[in-house]
């Protein structure tokens, strides 16, 4: 495919601005807790809108529209989920969060729980840093992988190449603003991804004549295409989809990338205003995602070979190039915005959790800004590694990321959530929730016939709430009163 100039520079502008987000924030960054945190002086603005970008990967604008474009309507039961999952992390984990890690000085989900619990084991913090290595490591490499979809789809690039490109952008602003510079690119990812999801279905419907004519193509697919129940009206099928569409929600509670936007804001009163920011971002965005490739069904016709690319073929088939390259710049937007918070939360367990914590408590604060930078460009490099075997087999970014965002969500979601609000929770109830959560994840990936009983992301965090309550009231140990 040969790329209109027009729609190439509209992408290169967005790109350039991120990098000089990242020169910008470069003097910032003196201290891993600026590197980590930004110093937690994040307001209300930056932190609810990147927290809303950074939640919302490659599977927001490339996933979840393939997913409506195959699957048509039942995929708003996910939207449904997301927005309760959402308000729940907003409404029963930011404020108490903020107040207990600046307490306690705790940088990190590990730094939390194992000072939550006076853990002098550490072993609290050994299976967290194992959670987060195996799922985020994987979480990353989805988003590497959409970045090449998303160039492929558009300019003809071969796909290993275009996740060159994705993954070399992200950790270079990465490695010069840290945080700070995350948070600030996030924000204007955030923006631009609100505006493709409402702009894009908007222009899709005025081309097909208007919503009856959309409406009219898509019961074409089948009775069910416009049902929530989809094409198939068993109760036992509207059941599953149900439940696997609203389990999403889940997964909000526990996903490390998210939280870190809550201990960062500058003062905890600042997170309701914050929490009200981002439920406005969803109620927008989300309208939207899904209706791209329902739009994206009726103008470009049922035969994509990929529905993945929904997205970035129907902005190509329907607005001048200049937009054009700024919408695509919107799906390069949700790739990078959840890989560098990524980025940041691996590279913060190595160098806090790890090298700080267990092997080198004083260490200079340039030392270890050194060292997280190389720590980002470590765990960079696997990942693309993972992307790679991706782009050599079949996997799917709506596969990838529901994957590592139920393990996730299960391993840390519900021993966060008891940890904070319920007292009894024990350090063994903590641990075998994380740990249940994390083989209760594998398990069902594993074994089709588990899945087929109950959604996986339902599942795992059902396990994961079980061995917390369960553990916890067996071993009759009073969690540390604050």
């Amino acid at each position: 495919m040969s790329a209109d100039p027009a729609v190439l520079a509209g992408l290169l502008l967005y790109l350039a601005a991120m990098i000089g987000v990242g020169l910008v924030t470069w003097r910032y960054m003196k201290t891993l807790d600026d590197f980590v945190l930004a110093g937690r002086r994040l307001g209300p603005w930056v932190a609810a809108i990147s927290e809303r970008a950074s939640g919302e990967s490659a599977w927001f604008l490339l996933g979840l529209p393939g997913a409506a474009y195959a699957f048509g309507f039942t995929q708003y039961w996910a939207v449904i989920g997301i927005a309760a999952g959402i308000l729940a992390s907003w409404t029963f984990i930011a404020i108490p969060l903020r107040r207990e890690t600046a307490r306690l000085g705790a940088l990190t989900l590990p730094d939390y729980f194992e000072l939550r619990f006076r853990d002098r084991t550490r072993i609290l913090r050994l299976v967290s840093m194992v959670v987060i290595l195996f799922f985020y490591t994987g979480y990353v490499a989805a988003q590497i992988y959409g970045a090449g979809k998303i160039l492929e789809a558009t300019f003809g690039v071969p796909l290993l190449w275009g996740m060159v490109v994705g993954a070399a952008i992200v950790v270079g602003y990465t490695l010069m603003g840290g945080f700070l510079a995350v948070a600030w690119t996030d924000l204007v990812q955030g923006l631009l991804m609100a505006a493709v999801a409402v702009a894009l279905p908007v222009a899709g419907i005025v081309a097909v004549g208007g919503f009856d004519r959309l409406t009219e193509s898509l019961a074409a697919r089948g009775p069910g295409f416009l049902g929530m129940s989809g094409s198939d009206v068993g109760s036992a099928f509207a059941f599953g989809a149900m439940v696997g569409g609203l389990s999403w929600g889940l997964g909000y509670l526990g996903q490390p990338h998210l939280v870190t936007r809550y201990m960062a804001i500058r003062k905890t009163s600042e997170l309701r205003a914050g929490g009200l920011i981002a439920m406005g971002w969803t109620l927008v965005s989300y309208w939207g995602a899904p209706m791209i490739g329902l739009v994206g069904l009726a103008v470009l016709g049922p035969d994509l070979a990929d529905p993945e690319q929904v997205m970035p073929l129907l902005a190509l088939e329907l607005m001048p190039g200049w937009l054009a390259g700024l919408m695509i710049a919107g799906a390069t937007a949700a790739m990078m915005s959840t890989a560098d918070s990524q980025l940041i939360v691996v590279t913060s367990t190595i160098v806090e959790d790890v090298y700080v914590r267990m092997f080198r408590p004083r260490v200079t604060p340039g030392r270890l800004v050194l060292l997280s930078r190389l720590a980002t460009v470590a765990v960079a490099l696997v990942a693309f590694a993972l992307a790679y075997a991706a782009h050599r087999g079949s996997s799917l970014i709506d596969t990838m990321v529901a994957y590592a965002w139920t393990g996730l969500g299960a391993s840390f979601g519900p021993p966060l959530l008891l940890a904070l609000w319920w007292r009894r929770t024990t350090r063994t109830g903590a641990l075998s929730g994380m740990v249940g959560g994390m083989v209760a994840t594998v398990a069902w990936h594993n074994t089709p016939a588990l899945g087929a009983v109950l959604d996986i992301k339902a599942a795992a965090v059902l396990v994961s709430a079980a061995l917390v309550v369960g553990v916890s009231v067996v071993t009759r140990a009073r969690a540390p009163v604050e």
